[in-house]
């Protein structure tokens, strides 16, 4: 079994009941809503083809809301400008427009740009296309210099690499598609452009207010000012992704490599799930197959032991989504086979629960077990068990709930199956060893290592069992 999972992000190549299936039989794991682009009803209808499909095929795929986040963007244009090194460029906020008929301006929806921005800032417009350094400011007009040619056309993003903007965690946008994800009851919603960890704790304050608190967060590293507070952003959040598009624009390239090595060296230590995302198999979106560099790329996550690797436009508009999928499967298979970069070493473990689990991965490593049994009610201690990374056994999840069995896809290396929890602890293991035998999971003669936590005259107690298949 692949222990990386896939995210896919859906769109116009996606979206039909047809390709849905055969993405989640060809190895999706979780389904990404880009809500920079979905439209709420759309949102509605795909995400119950989902749950009905799943349902059909017998597995427990994630559903993931991406929020939009405060994004910075350029107003609409009558025409598109050809920008060239040397030009003058105005940017305008709250309601000002330039007066001069020789000077490309455009306006800015976000009125503090001038107050936020110093005197030789650099500006990077359409994902860092088109440069600009900051020359002067008035009191509504940013002047200056264009760096590199490009085309400025209307409703452009726009970066300012290491400028701390006063932008809201959550915008009215954001809290509207949040509550059409709590509606849905999303498994997991992405915050873009988290810059601390206050913005973390806004976003679970509104899902608590909403009675939602189980939904899982995922902060979305961006800036540099997510990187300086990696730490703690990650200890705050459910889970962390490495969003290499803006990153890569916010950052130094140089340093991208190193801020995902960083983030998921940290995120397995703290035991968080990590993402890795964006231009995974870029080229494909064209082409029936990927560069060599891409497939570099993709190994480099399975090596790190990201729990997952995700794809964009591949899959949202490319011309080849379920090849993507099957290239990613069978990368992630090949490289798991020959190793890892070992980051759970660092794992430093804080309570006896742990511990346990730790001792139960130990066994299962000596004895060379076939699997890792795990019964956990809210998914705690399969995550935990996850985290610590077992060698050679698969682990399979039983959980009382269809929801926390699904909020498992993202966990590296979980299958996790619902089944209800009888009184008696013994009936729980023999119900899952019927289920692993009747799936062909597991045969006679196969080892298998069971953790559980069993209520026994009113006290918990945290079990490890060895079991032979009869």
């Amino acid at each position: 079994m692949r222990r990386t999972k896939i995210i896919a992000t859906l769109g116009p190549v996606s979206e039909s009941p047809e390709r849905l299936r055969q993405l989640m039989l060809t190895g999706v794991n979780i389904f990404r809503f880009n809500m920079s682009h979905a439209k709420h009803d759309w949102v509605r209808h795909v995400a119950r083809s989902i749950r009905q499909i799943s349902k059909e095929l017998g597995l427990h795929v994630g559903l993931l809301l991406d929020t939009q986040g405060p994004e910075i963007r350029t107003g609409d244009l009558p025409n598109k400008l050809n920008l060239k090194p040397g030009d003058h460029f105005i940017f305008t906020v709250r309601g000002e427009k330039s007066k001069s008929e020789e000077t490309h301006s455009v306006d800015v929806n976000y009125n503090d740009l001038v107050d936020d921005i110093a005197v030789g800032d650099i500006v990077m417009v359409d994902s860092g296309v088109i440069r600009m350094k900051v020359l002067s400011k008035e009191k509504n007009k940013l002047n200056c210099e264009v760096l590199t040619a490009g085309v400025m056309s209307s409703r452009r993003h726009i970066n300012l690499p290491g400028v701390k903007v006063n932008l809201p965690a959550v915008t009215e946008k954001d809290e509207a598609d949040i509550a059409v994800g709590i509606e849905l009851e999303m498994d997991y919603i992405a915050l873009s452009f988290v810059r601390e960890a206050a913005d973390i704790l806004t976003l679970r304050k509104i899902l608590k207010d909403k009675g939602a608190e189980d939904i899982r967060i995922i902060a979305k590293i961006e800036d540099q000012q997510a990187v300086k507070n990696l730490n703690e952003i990650i200890a705050t959040a459910d889970g962390v992704m490495v969003a290499r598009g803006d990153l890569g624009i916010e950052c130094p390239l140089e340093e991208l490599p190193i801020i995902q090595r960083r983030t998921v060296k940290t995120c397995l230590k703290e035991m968080k799930p990590v993402i890795v995302a964006t231009h995974m198999l870029e080229s494909m979106i064209q082409n029936p197959i990927p560069t060599r560099a891409e497939i570099t790329d993709v190994s480099n996550a399975v090596f790190e032991q990201a729990d997952a690797i995700m794809l964009s436009g591949e899959t949202t508009v490319g011309a080849y989504p379920i090849e993507c999928v099957e290239i990613l499967d069978r990368v992630a298979k090949r490289i798991e086979l020959s190793g890892s970069a070992g980051y759970e070493d660092h794992i430093e473990l804080t309570n006896d629960q742990q511990r346990v689990v730790r001792s139960a991965i130990h066994l299962a490593n000596q004895t060379e077990a076939k699997a890792i049994c795990v019964f956990t009610r809210r998914g705690i201690l399969a995550a935990t068990t996850a985290a610590l990374r077992p060698q050679h056994s698969t682990i399979y999840a039983f959980a009382p709930s269809e929801s926390i069995c699904r909020k498992l896809s993202l966990n590296y290396g979980i299958r996790a199956f619902e089944i209800p929890f009888p009184d008696a602890p013994h009936e729980t293991v023999i119900a899952a060893e019927s289920l692993l035998r009747e799936k062909g999971l597991v045969k006679s003669g196969d080892k298998v290592v069971f953790i559980s936590d069993i209520i026994v005259n009113e006290e918990l107690i945290n079990s490890v069992q060895l079991h032979n298949i009869r």
